[in-house]
């Protein structure tokens, strides 16, 4: 737009008609008064050789500010879009979900609380302040956990054979797969075996003795218990 413009207005003043001065410089017979129209061409020459020296630069500079302005939005897009995909990556990490250490009393749906004795015998009882129910419940992996009684020290376990028992040493038979039912109940099934392709479960009847993983499934009830958090008047020292 620059360009035009300078262009038109230069060859309007090349096309402007002779003045006065150049008439009368026509019928006079003296030679110097002849030379001033020979100079106003001169100079409309030089002002036209002038004004598209300038638009050239006009014209460049338009152009170079609009790559300027692309690029600048160009980079500003690409840095937007890293920061969010360097977001997503921050978003998509599960490490807050592993070496979860919660102190509870599973309370069955038979009504007994999971126990384990000095001797590793894993039962249930009846009584809410009973030292040995009160278990540390440890993420060892996502979906995985390990229990134990904070009394007797002895680890939650089940082996091949599908016997609960109380481990000293923390083992395969320990690692137990921690889900949450439709019921709001939590069973707690053999990370390391199976029965016939099927889950093993620990789990209590209605005795508060511990059943054999062959006999469990995962809609019994008998497998089913309630995380109760632990209050300070229940821990013993």
């Amino acid at each position: 737009m620059c360009k035009w413009r300078l262009i038109q207005g230069a060859l309007a003043v090349a096309h402007l008609p002779p003045s006065s001065s150049s008439s009368s410089c026509a019928s006079s017979s003296s030679s110097s008064s002849c030379r001033g129209p020979g100079r106003g061409h001169c100079f409309f020459f030089f002002l036209l050789l002038l004004t598209s020296s300038l638009a050239a630069p006009c014209h460049e500079h338009g152009r170079d500010m609009r790559l300027l302005r692309a690029t600048n939005s160009s980079s500003s897009s690409s840095s937007s879009s890293s920061s969010a995909a360097s977001v997503g990556r921050h978003v998509r990490s599960y490490n807050h979900l592993r070496g979860d250490v919660r102190w509870r009393k599973l309370y069955s749906y038979n009504k007994f609380f999971l126990q384990i004795e000095e001797n590793g015998n894993v039962s249930g009882t009846k009584k809410d302040n009973c030292p040995f129910s009160i278990l540390e419940i440890t993420s060892v992996e996502i979906g995985v956990v390990a229990v134990k009684s904070i009394s007797s020290n002895y680890y939650l376990a089940m082996n091949k054979n599908g016997k609960v028992y109380g481990s000293k040493e923390f083992n395969n038979d320990c690692k137990l797969k921690e889900r949450i039912e439709e019921n709001g109940y939590n069973t707690y099934a053999s990370f390391s075996w199976k029965n016939n392709g099927r889950q093993m479960f620990v789990a209590l009847n209605g005795k508060g003795l511990t059943r054999k993983g062959q006999k469990t499934r995962r809609k019994n009830t008998t497998a089913h218990f309630l995380p109760m958090v632990v209050e300070l008047k229940d821990v013993y020292y």
